[in-house]
């Protein structure tokens, strides 16, 4: 399969390729020079029952769920292979839709979207229930099964990764799926529709509607035919996702916002921690709800380290994502970017220093914005408490560990936190204090489909990858037999 193959922007139902009930079509834009590159169907109500209503036949026929785990499997490996194999067209695909630097493309997010596939591929021979010891005379046993149809929700910033998040662990124990991908970037999720269906995967069980969150989204997250939700975006959407699945008594599972702190003790290693910093912001233009745009600094080596951020940071490379040198590429529209603008304002009204950038880039018409450094700012400024979702740090000092952890812990978030420092016992000791779903030590973003992610607050709940994620696409039925 090809680029070309999915030009026309149809939807994916029951295994073919079609156009909206009523012909609506939306702009795909490519970020890095304002362009609109193609137009994709934008899905109604009744194309998202059409495609929830092929994902139940599928389901309730079998044809997916009725194969051993080890045959799903074996399917879900082809997956992987086939990622592998199209890697130049996935990565080209990802860097036109999103913005993001071709280079990061292929070493993030096409390798681990296989990687992903491949995980899961095998976990689904690992379904196993057990035997469980009772004073009845009874033989009692438990066994996991599928949920049914699940509704696959996944945002703008990383849509190869994110979909594979969810739709490998939801195949891997036999359920069906309807995807809507993020309006702003469906390319790679209707290439993976047809990556899908040249593994192996029977028509209906996955199936791609794109379109806006508000009629699409809406739709499939009311329709009585789903089983379960998993979301990946912002809080406030998240809110209402629980809510709405909530009425209906759908298990949902959310990966939400995230206001990281990466904790800079006097005893770390400056030069590799102002590498994890760097990286923690910037990667992915800071669009990363795992970012760590939140910088706690000991007193002791405060002034030290923004002297070397104000030197270093203006010298990470910023431009064309189709260029391999390309650091940071564009944000990911207009909206984005102009929410980056209005935030940086903030902190210049509430007493913020810029330490570096603080602009838009002038860049062949896309939307770019500077890597910025701002000091000075109180922890109670919105700029430090929420989500900027761009290329900006805030940089704050501490005096001790209580305070390190304190500042730390004082947003609503807890997705993700990070500590930099050389001595062993007070990397475990903060890691053990810190209310986030992972952290990381001596670096950051260190991710792999055998580690659970997920977060606690308003961060979300559940948890994506390793095994623990077959939890969420399984439910427990238990079996007694009288041995009278």
């Amino acid at each position: 399969m090809s680029p070309i193959e999915i030009e026309p922007g149809r939807l994916f139902v029951g295994g073919q390729w079609r156009e909206a009930a009523d012909g609506a079509r939306t702009e795909v834009v490519d970020p890095s020079r304002g362009t609109v590159v193609t137009t994709v169907a934008e899905a109604g109500a009744a194309d998202v029952d059409a495609a929830v209503r092929s994902a139940r036949e599928a389901f309730d026929g079998g044809t997916w769920s009725g194969l051993s785990g080890r045959e799903r499997g074996r399917i879900l490996h082809r997956v992987a292979e086939l990622i592998r194999e199209n890697a130049d067209e996935l990565a080209q695909l990802e860097s036109l839709d999103v913005g993001k630097p071709i280079s990061l493309c292929h070493a993030v997010d096409v390798t681990n979207a296989a990687n992903d596939y491949e995980h899961f591929a095998a976990l689904a021979h690992s379904l196993d229930g057990s035997v469980r010891n009772t004073p009845m005379n009874a033989l009692a046993y438990t066994k996991r099964e599928p949920l049914g149809v699940v509704a696959a929700i996944t945002p703008f910033n990383f849509p190869l990764i994110l979909a594979g998040s969810k739709i490998g662990p939801a195949l891997a124990a036999g359920n069906t799926v309807v995807h809507k991908p993020a309006d702003e970037t469906p390319l790679s999720a209707l290439y993976m529709a047809g990556l899908l269906q040249r593994a192996g995967v029977p028509d209906g069980v996955v199936n791609v509607v794109t379109g806006t969150g508000p009629v699409a989204g809406e739709a499939l997250l009311r329709h009585r035919g789903v089983d379960k939700v998993a979301f990946t975006g912002s809080t406030a959407i998240g809110r209402h996702v629980a809510a709405t699945a909530g009425e209906a008594l759908k298990p949902v599972t959310m990966e939400l916002g995230g206001n990281a702190a990466n904790i800079v003790f006097e005893d770390a290693d400056l030069e590799k921690a102002v590498g994890a910093i760097i990286k923690a912001f910037v990667f992915n233009t800071g669009q990363f709800c795992m970012g760590g745009p939140r910088l706690l600094v000991a007193r002791s080596v405060h002034s030290t380290l923004l002297s070397i951020l104000a030197d270093a940071v203006p010298g990470v490379p910023v431009g064309d994502p189709r260029d391999p040198g390309t650091v940071v590429g564009p944000m990911a529209g207009e909206k984005h970017l102009k929410k980056v603008e209005e935030y940086v304002d903030l902190a210049r009204k509430e007493g913020g220093r810029i330490v570096c950038g603080g602009e838009r880039l002038d860049l062949d018409g896309g939307f770019y914005y500077k890597p910025t450094v701002i000091a000075d700012l109180s922890n109670d400024s919105r700029v430090v408490q929420e989500e900027i979702f761009g290329p900006v740090l805030t940089v704050q000092p501490f005096d001790n560990e209580d305070e390190a952890v304190a500042l730390a812990n004082s947003t609503p978030y807890g997705l993700a936190s990070g500590v930099q420092t050389t001595n062993l016992a007070r990397a475990h000791r903060v890691a053990d204090r810190l209310q986030a779903g992972i952290v990381w030590v001596n670096d950051w973003a260190m991710l792999d489909p055998a580690v659970p992610f997920g977060g606690v607050k308003d961060s979300g709940y559940g948890r994506e990858y390793g095994p623990e994620a077959l939890d969420a696409y399984t439910r427990v039925k238990s079996v007694v037999v009288s041995l009278d």
